[in-house]
């Protein structure tokens, strides 16, 4: 007899079980537990509760018994029968709590658990150098390791799960949510075809198609409006891509003569030493391929001028990177209509650019490598894994859905967009060989390398990078306190092997089964506790905020098709001859493009899971680490408030990065 109890002693437990919602989850199955103490444990006994249906999908069941006392209960045995032909069983967590000295155990499971086999659920947290129990947590490690796999299921894009793993699909009630609302817009769209027809009589035309159903994009309130689309560069989608200018490009064929008229009465050498002149430069879009050969992608550079209103306004837009005769610098000045085109063309590239990289390459496909190799790597019981999986849900079934549905060939990406799938994968590979997890995966490094980290620069008025930085401040020092409890010492991080082997496939080409990240600090071999807090600062930041700020306002602007077309018809004007706005109106996408991009977008936009910091699923259960979560929310509630009182200050009120409107992860 151990030193958790004295024989013949004995304490009633309150245990209670969570059975997930996912279909099938909870069926007529028999449980059996046996509770282990220090050197001691409980006999084996059933989890039932007489004449009721126990474990039914998505509940909480209780049961009480009697047994022998323990002061520690530090691990749950527990085996199910097969009773039911086909049962299933869905365990997300078991609960024990001792009522002789009220303590409470918090046993995290999240996986099916499968008839006639014995599953050993750990409490405690610990490194794999100091866990009692390793051999059990090698063995479970291997099994783990056969269920997550990594491939390349796309060429020379990232490396994702090779098969979907039973733990990682959607609940049923995150399904069923989301099938609804694609059913209803699927309905309202075809509601819309039937009414009108495919081409747009005028202006106001377009206004029909946001019904009740889908609501008024708030981008649609602007029409050919050039503080808006300034405005759009550094609270829109593709925020993080403005530049200071220090120097006009050679191949940008923006002259000191054109531009004069919008300075202000400045020359450009004063504009650019007062940090008053920005660029963006899509070169990545030069020879993206398109879906068809009458269908055009622009690569454009656009000039902006960040005036004494504090407005950022645009003052030269050049459609592609080379400069020519039938590849004009368009200005302001130019005939209206001829200058909205201009804007137009440009933003179909920024639009692309968008899905193709800052919402499916960068945060959706790089972050489910890195999960994958989180979870081949890191014990359930280790600290790193319980820190990172809330980042992580469903992260890989979004995928495997929008591999499917989304971004197949003939899929709605592909139909529906200039560049279709063949160009969205085209510049999706180009970005490969530069992106950084150190640098672009980094905000307050991203920031610096493009010259705009320093907040008296677009001061006011860059409210994206204002809040993210408070958010990123607040996930960073989260991170660092849960490390300190886990890794006083150095020779804590070197003596692990899992963290060690972690980094290892992380850095790992994908020709040799790694996920072949760039930037990883300390290249994947972790010696400091700054290294590894870098590291995990910039999977959280990405997993949440960065994919907060590059997916919830898709609907806002993808729906407006003046502002933010997805979809062009025609050329891009290559000189600046007049236009009218049947022109306009011809070069838009169509009724029925339309409605196909405003419901898949309006799908997109849908916050579906719980916000940062509230974890729909509890892995963390150290009591010392429940207390830094908990700091972490109040620090988050604090962040809230803030960038409440900024919006009250604000002309135009930037909500997407609220913590209260950013998930967790990334399952949208």
């Amino acid at each position: 007899m151990g030193s958790g109890g004295s024989k013949g002693s004995k304490a009633s437990y309150n245990i209670s079980v969570k059975t997930g919602d996912q279909k099938g989850a909870g069926e007529h199955v028999h449980v059996f537990i046996i509770l282990h103490g220090k050197g001691i444990q409980t006999n084996e006994f059933r989890l039932d509760n007489f004449f009721k249906h126990d474990f039914e999908r998505g509940k909480v069941e209780n049961f009480s018994v009697s047994e022998i006392n323990m002061s520690d209960v530090h691990t749950v045995e527990l085996r199910r029968d097969n009773c039911c032909f086909f049962s299933h069983w869905y365990l997300e967590w078991i609960e024990i709590t001792n009522k002789k000295n009220n303590i409470t155990y918090i046993f995290p499971a999240m996986q099916w658990i499968k008839a006639k086999c014995h599953y050993f659920i750990k409490h405690h947290t610990c490194l794999p150098q100091e866990d009692p129990f390793l051999e059990t947590r090698k063995l479970e490690l291997q099994t783990i390791k056969t269920e997550y796999q990594l491939e390349v299921k796309i060429p020379g894009l990232p490396a994702q799960v090779k098969n979907l793993p039973e733990d990682e699909k959607f609940s049923n009630h995150y399904k069923l949510k989301f099938a609804l609302e694609s059913i209803l817009l699927k309905g309202e769209s075809f509601k819309l075809l039937m009414t009108g027809g495919t081409e747009w009589e005028n202006v106001d035309d377009i206004k029909t198609v946001y019904t009740k159903a889908f609501g008024v994009p708030q981008s649609s309130k602007y029409f050919n409006d050039d503080t808006h689309f300034g405005r759009q560069r550094l609270t829109g989608l593709n925020s993080l891509l403005i530049e200071r200018c220090t120097a006009i490009p050679q191949n940008f064929g923006v002259t000191e003569d054109m531009i004069k008229p919008f300075l202000e009465g400045k020359t450009m050498s004063q504009a650019m030493d007062g940090k008053k002149l920005f660029i963006v430069d899509l070169a990545i879009l030069e020879d993206c391929p398109t879906k068809r050969d009458d269908l055009v992608m622009t690569c454009p550079l656009a000039l902006f001028y960040f005036n004494n209103s504090k407005r950022l306004m645009p003052i030269a837009i050049q459609l592609f990177q080379q400069k020519g005769p039938n590849n004009p610098v368009f200005l302001p000045s130019d005939p209206v209509y001829t200058w909205m085109l201009a804007k137009m063309w440009y933003s179909l590239a920024d639009s692309t650019y968008n899905q193709a990289l800052t919402h499916l390459n960068n945060t959706h496909l790089m972050m489910e490598g890195i999960s994958v190799v989180t979870k081949r790597n890191l014990a359930l019981q280790h600290p790193i894994l319980k820190l990172l999986n809330p980042h992580f849900l469903y992260l890989m079934a979004i995928n495997s859905l929008a591999l499917v549905q989304l971004i197949e060939p003939g899929g709605v990406i592909d139909n529906n967009t200039n560049a279709g799938i063949k160009g969205h994968f085209h510049i999706m590979r180009k970005s490969m060989s530069s992106w950084k997890l150190d640098l672009h995966g980094t905000l307050p490094e991203d920031l610096r390398s493009r010259g705009v980290f320093d907040q008296s620069i677009l001061n006011g008025a860059y409210h994206m990078r204002d809040d993210a930085l408070l958010l990123y401040d607040a996930i960073k020092t989260y991170v660092e306190k849960y490390v300190m409890l886990y890794y006083s010492t150095e020779s804590s991080l070197t003596a692990d092997y899992e963290l060690q082997s972690w980094g290892e496939e992380l850095i790992k080409s994908r020709d040799d089964g790694g996920v072949g990240i760039l930037g990883v600090p300390g290249n994947g071999k972790f010696q400091t506790t700054k290294q590894l807090v870098l590291t995990l600062t910039a999977i959280i930041y990405t997993c949440s905020v960065g994919h907060a700020a590059a997916n919830f306002q898709q609907y806002d602007e993808y729906a407006a098709p003046f502002n933010y077309p997805y979809f062009l018809f025609g050329v891009p004007p290559k000189d600046k001859s007049p236009v009218n706005i049947e022109t306009i109106l011809k070069t838009i996408p169509n009724r029925k493009i339309l409605l196909t991009i405003m419901s898949i977008t309006k799908v997109l936009s849908e916050k579906a899971t719980e916000s940062l910091g509230d974890f729909e699923k509890q892995f963390i259960v150290d009591p010392r680490a429940i207390e830094v979560v908990e700091e972490f929310r109040q620090t988050l509630r604090a962040v809230g408030t803030t960038i409440d009182l900024r919006n009250k200050k604000r002309d135009y009120p930037y909500d997407w990065l609220l913590p209260k409107s950013i998930p967790n992860s990334i399952s949208i």
